[in-house]
């Protein structure tokens, strides 16, 4: 039996495109070469062959977003440092923290 072939026609942002080509010409491949490798493991996975889910940020992610929004909202809790050679000498002196 012929090969015979077929043609898929998609539509992707240009940087996707070129990001994606730049890494699969490091790996050795062209474009067309990595959709059939992804095509057949569809088939042989009998499905999409990585998880697809809604990304949900960590437990730490949330806290830090929270102490963060904390931060912002009370600013007069916290040590300013107006230069690099300021916050420098108070993090090398012994003194106590004062604001």
């Amino acid at each position: 039996m012929a090969n015979v072939t077929s043609v898929i026609n998609v539509n992707v942002p240009a940087e996707v495109k070129e990001e994606a080509n730049s890494i699969l010409n490091n790996l050795g491949l062209n474009m067309t070469t990595a959709i059939n490798v992804f095509l057949k493991r569809v088939i042989y996975e009998r499905g999409i062959p990585f998880e697809v889910k809604e990304p949900r940020p960590s437990k730490q992610t949330l806290d830090s977003l929270q102490e963060l929004d904390y931060m912002e909202t009370h600013p007069d809790e916290y040590k300013a440092y107006y230069s690099v050679a300021e916050l420098k000498e108070s993090l090398l002196s012994d003194d106590e923290i004062s604001y």
